[in-house]
Formats: C-alpha cells, sequence, structure tokens
C-alpha cells in the first residue's frame, strides 16, 4: 500500500482522531489531512506503545520503516526531528523487522 493510500483510509483518520492531543498544533479541522510523515513521527516521537503498535497496525511495518527512513536520510534538519533515544531504538528495530 502506498503512502497516499494509507492516508485516505477511514481508519487512519480514526487513528488521527484518537491520537488528537498528540497534533495539539494542528488546527481542528487539518487534523485528518497530515502528512504521513508527520504522522510517523509524531507518534514515535510522543505516542505510547499502544499508539505505536496501532500506527504498526494500520500502516504496516515497512510503511512505517519507509517513511522514518525517508525523513532521517533526507537532511540532518528531518533526522533533528526525532528525539535522539526514538531515532536510535526505531533505526534498530526496523532494520531487524521491517
Amino acid at each position: 500500500m502506498t503512502n497516499s493510500n494509507i492516508h485516505n483510509t477511514p481508519e487512519l483518520k480514526e487513528f488521527i482522531r484518537e491520537q488528537s492531543n498528540l497534533f495539539w498544533y494542528t488546527p481542528e479541522d487539518q487534523k485528518e489531512d497530515i502528512s504521513p510523515e508527520l504522522l510517523v513521527e509524531t507518534i514515535l516521537n510522543y505516542g505510547d506503545m499502544d499508539a505505536v503498535r496501532k500506527l504498526f497496525r494500520i500502516m504496516g511495518l515497512k510503511s512505517v520503516a519507509t517513511v522514518f527512513f525517508n525523513a532521517v536520510n533526507l537532511s540532518n534538519r528531518q533526522k533533528g526531528n526525532y528525539h535522539e533515544l526514538t531515532l536510535n531504538y526505531f533505526s534498530i528495530l526496523f532494520k531487524r523487522y521491517a
């Protein structure tokens, strides 16, 4: 499933609504339309383990890993958006399982 297909699913929009408090800086009417990059970054940085597992279930582990590695390999600025521990943990996890 491509990111554009994932982005539009009702299940993903419901998940974003459930995690709405993590996107406090995004206007309510735009939350369901956030990019996969912002969704993955926010959930991996600030979500609890249940949210991370649900993200993996909805998007698929490989899709989340692709979004993650595309962001961190894009530039130091994008890489800098991830907490150091988050970056290290998910780099190891995705390299091993995705």
